[in-house]
């Protein structure tokens, strides 16, 4: 959520900056609705101030033995008027409120401008993509003929964009698991295993609600919600807190299931594993200082790229332009890893910096050392990875003639040693 004293000051450089995203959002709504709170608020005030001075009034008549009931009667009718103007306030504060949380985070100067994906800046490529001397197989094709993935009765006990692994594809979705959080928690980052189920507030407080409630599974009658990703529970672990200093640096990672909707989605990518209702994710999230977040967001792109160089999956880095960065994100690198049967790249993961975007919404602060005041920390979060599309892209990148799948040399010990599938 936007600071409302930005919005206050400078509209026009608010908008200017939002429009960068392709969004157009009528901060003069907001305006109004702040310029009547806060009316009201000064008219709460006024009122006080002469309810204050009837008292004293009061006083020194009583003082002197003289009558005070008229004053006292109009002290009385002041009361209830500021009864009445606080329960105004109420609803006023909702509305400014529900306003707030429907505009989006604004970008970080560096962010390039764009329309589209084809306008996002290439930071560079690494591995060279593989040349195959046979018809490579999509990943969903040869999965199937190897027995591990099983999509149509993935349908029958579900329905569409479901998968059920089965065999060796089961051990190398775990392999894969235990990897990447071993990978993490060698990099300072402490293991939770958060629930996969949050309540309305947790939505709101990292963004997804109530913009993205029909991406959202709801679960009722108890009113939770499938969390789409571990950023849900992991940055919400410190929602409404004051966190010493002393304390950030913060870094988790989580393992988790994620479920979306994935409302209007359609074509190729909803084959097979990349795109689904459900599916597993290594998280990574850091709770920063705010003049250490734009550091932390580079050590989290290289947490999550050095996965794929120890995995020798080709790969490359792209910073997003305004027109493709999400709601809440200030800054945003994706990370695409090579994908034969697309003959392009396909996206992986995400790493963002959202500065202090959800801190307001969910009210995390920090205190300073030495200082009186507490400030809003920043947040980030990265995939590291998505375990299916990993599993996608190694199935397709180590495809042998033989039609089988070999297994890179640092998974072979989380493999119990098999070398090929």
């Amino acid at each position: 959520m936007l600071d409302i004293r930005r919005i206050r000051q400078d509209p026009e450089e608010v908008e200017r900056l939002l429009a960068k995203k392709h969004v157009v959002v009528d901060l003069n709504q907001v305006n109004i609705l702040d310029q009547r709170r806060r009316d009201v608020l000064g008219e709460i005030e006024r009122f006080k101030a002469e309810r204050n001075k009837s008292s004293e009034l009061v006083a020194a008549k009583k003082k002197r033995g003289e009558d005070a009931t008229e004053i006292i009667e109009k002290t009385r009718i002041v009361g209830e008027q500021i009864k009445q103007l606080e329960a105004s306030l109420a609803p006023l504060d909702e509305e400014l409120r529900l306003f707030l949380l429907t505009v989006p985070n604004t970008p970080l100067p560096e962010v390039p401008d764009g329309v589209s994906a084809d306008d996002n800046v290439e930071i560079h490529r690494v591995g060279l993509v593989p040349q195959f001397h046979f018809e490579p197989l999509p990943h969903w094709d040869l999965g199937e003929r190897l027995g591990i993935f099983d999509f149509e009765r993935a349908r029958k006990i579900t329905g569409a964009r479901f998968t059920v692994l089965k065999g060796m594809g089961a051990q190398l979705s775990r392999a894969l698991i235990n990897y990447m959080l071993d990978h993490a928690r060698a990099r300072n980052y402490l293991e939770v295993a958060p629930p996969y189920m949050v309540n309305y507030d947790s939505m709101v407080g990292t963004g997804q609600f109530p913009k993205f409630m029909d991406d959202a599974f709801g679960v009722t009658p108890h009113n939770y919600f499938l969390i789409p990703t571990a950023e849900v529970p992991l940055t919400n672990l410190h929602r409404g807190e004051i966190l010493s200093a002393d304390l950030l640096p913060i870094r988790y990672t989580a393992y988790t299931a994620s479920f979306r909707a994935e409302a209007g989605a359609a074509g190729r990518d909803t084959r097979g594993l990349i795109r689904q209702h459900q599916f597993d994710k290594v998280e990574l999230v850091r709770i920063v200082e705010p003049g250490d977040s734009a550091h932390a967001m580079e050590e989290m792109l290289r947490d999550a790229e050095t996965i794929l160089e120890e995995l020798e999956i080709p790969y490359r880095t792209v910073l997003l332009c305004g027109a493709d960065m999400g709601f809440g994100q200030a800054k945003t690198y994706d990370i695409e890893v090579w994908m034969p049967s697309y003959g392009r790249y396909v996206e992986i993961s995400s790493v963002s910096n959202m500065t202090d975007f959800q801190a307001r919404r969910a009210e995390i602060r920090y205190r300073p050392k030495g200082a009186k005041k507490t400030e809003l920390v920043h947040t980030l979060n990265g995939s590291a990875l998505a375990v299916g599309r990993t599993m996608a892209a190694l199935v397709e990148n180590y495809q042998t003639m033989s039609g089988h799948v070999r297994i890179p040399d640092v998974l072979k010990s989380y493999m119990s040693g098999v070398e090929e599938i």
